[in-house]
Parts: C-alpha cells; sequence; structure tokens
C-alpha cells in the first residue's frame, strides 16, 4: 500500500493538468510546416552544425550542443557526408560562412511573449527582417531581456494522445525527468534537463515508446490562450517569423487555441 501511495503522490507531484485542449493541435501545426520545408530544415540544421562545432570543437562525445545538432540531423535523414562537411566548416577544416548567434524578443497578440533565435552572416539584414515581420503583423519587437525571463532552456519529449501515460510517466521517473505534463487533449510532455535530453530521448526509442517530437526548447512557466481572430493572428505573427531564413528557432508562451 505504501509503494502504492509513493507512486500516486509521484504521478500527482509530475502530472501538471494544462490548461488548453489544444497543445496537440499547435504540435502538429508545428510538425506540418517542418514537414513542407524540408529543404529550410537542411539549412537550419547544417547551420547549427557549423556553429555548434566552431564554438565548442568537433567531436561531439565532448561537445553536446554538436551531438544533439548531429542527431537531430540524423532524425531528418541528413546525409552523412553534409554533416561532416557541416563540422569541418565548423573547426576550419573547410572554409565556410561565419555565421553569428542573435537573439531577438518581442511580443505578439495581447502581449503573448516570442523569443526568436537567428543565427546570421548578416545582423543588420536579420534585425530589419525580424522587426518587419512583428510590426507588419501586429507585434512588437522588444528590448533584450523583455521576456526571456518568463521561459526556461529545457528538453521537450511530446507523445501523442492515446499513449500509454503509465508507462511514460515510469519511465520518465526512472531516467531523472524534471516533469510530466499531461494536457487535457491527452498529449503528454516530457520535460527534461538540457544534458540529459539526448539520454533520455534515446532510453524512449529503446523501450519502442514512440514520440511525435523531441527538441531542446524555451518552454515557457506560464501560458496564455488565444483563440479566434487573435490566435490566427499570433499564428501569423509566428509562421512569418519562422519563414525568415536567419530564424533558427521560434518561441512563445501562446497556446493557440483552434
Amino acid at each position: 500500500m505504501g509503494a502504492q501511495n509513493d507512486k500516486i503522490q509521484i504521478k500527482q507531484l509530475l502530472g501538471k493538468l494544462m490548461a488548453g485542449h489544444s497543445k496537440w493541435a499547435n504540435i502538429q501545426h508545428r510538425k506540418g510546416r517542418q514537414d513542407a520545408k524540408r529543404g529550410k530544415i537542411f539549412t537550419k540544421l547544417i547551420k547549427e552544425i557549423t556553429v555548434s562545432a566552431r564554438m565548442s570543437g568537433g567531436d561531439p562525445n565532448f561537445n553536446p550542443r554538436l551531438r544533439a545538432a548531429i542527431a537531430a540531423a540524423k532524425d531528418e535523414n541528413m546525409p552523412a557526408e553534409n554533416i561532416t562537411r557541416a563540422v569541418k566548416r565548423g573547426t576550419g577544416e573547410l572554409e565556410g560562412v561565419n555565421y553569428e548567434e542573435i537573439r531577438y524578443e518581442g511580443y505578439g497578440i495581447n502581449g503573448a511573449a516570442i523569443i526568436v533565435d537567428c543565427l546570421t552572416d548578416n545582423k543588420n539584414r536579420a534585425v530589419a527582417d525580424v522587426r518587419h515581420a512583428f510590426s507588419k503583423n501586429g507585434g512588437n519587437l522588444g528590448t533584450d531581456g523583455c521576456v526571456a525571463f518568463m521561459f526556461k532552456h529545457c528538453g521537450s519529449i511530446f507523445f501523442a494522445p492515446g499513449s500509454n501515460e503509465e508507462e511514460i510517466m515510469e519511465k520518465a521517473i526512472d531516467l531523472g525527468a524534471e516533469d510530466v505534463e499531461i494536457n487535457e487533449d491527452g498529449s503528454i510532455e516530457v520535460i527534461t534537463p538540457p544534458n540529459d535530453f539526448l539520454t533520455i530521448k534515446e532510453a524512449f526509442e529503446k523501450e519502442n515508446l514512440k514520440f511525435e517530437m523531441a527538441e531542446l526548447t524555451m518552454k515557457a512557466d506560464n501560458e496564455v490562450e488565444l483563440s479566434g481572430d487573435e490566435g490566427a493572428k499570433m499564428q501569423k505573427i509566428l509562421d512569418v517569423l519562422d519563414d525568415l531564413d536567419d530564424v533558427q528557432e521560434v518561441y512563445t508562451n501562446a497556446v493557440i487555441e483552434n
């Protein structure tokens, strides 16, 4: 009986019933856009591999960021020679473009927070494009630090509605996940420390626990729901930002109700 109570307490501690029933729909929207932009996904991954190798060396065993980028590239079936060339461009063994990391922060509809991470070879172009995307679509580009404090850097592993909740919960606990969130739509999100993300992701794969999306992300501490016309306008801002060539990732605290 004690063990059962412990399990219940752990489940209550880890399992948060999130507001909103459109988390899964938001994930599906992102996946659909990624599938439609396979070429651009390759470009983003090559840039991430190159910058990761430049910053901390070309050995993924001693460079967690590079290891994560290579794993993401393999998940997208990127040819091995493309990955190798990107690493060599980063380490200087091959000539390549020098990309700069820049983070922009701003506000969308009803003040919803947005973070935009860029890798660019032209800072002036990047900031002009990002500012235009915000202002033309009802948002505002903010100052450094204006919304980043509302997010935490972590790993996110997303399971579809209908997945085995108890099995995922127990495995997540065993692997040292930070949190498990059970959403109203039945989807499940496992939150991991950034440095443990790949280990936990690979452990789920070995157990044949199929997830829909796994990524290092900036996760909002508190979410805001937008629906109807406001939701559509917010989605437009996010999509326009994501379509910019210099943009790597777009994060928001908005959950859009469809």
